[in-house]
């Protein structure tokens, strides 16, 4: 499960916008933000992608459990 809302923090910290990032990842907008939305899982090769895009140390904000 990803981290919403960190993520959101990091897109905005690096000056992207999510329609710039669904475009770094060959996406549609709509594609990407069912994605970051956790309806749809993002592939390893787009976590890579947004990891190096967006400077993160690790992919752990993609795998992050499911608080209840």
């Amino acid at each position: 499960m990803t981290d919403t809302y960190e993520l959101e923090k990091v897109i905005r910290q690096n000056g992207f916008t999510k329609k710039q990032c669904a475009s770094e990842l060959g996406l549609s907008e709509q594609s990407f933000l069912l994605k970051l939305n956790n309806k749809n899982e993002f592939k390893a090769s787009e976590i890579n992608k947004l990891c190096e895009i967006l400077h993160l140390p690790d992919n752990s904000l993609f795998f992050v459990k499911e608080v209840n």
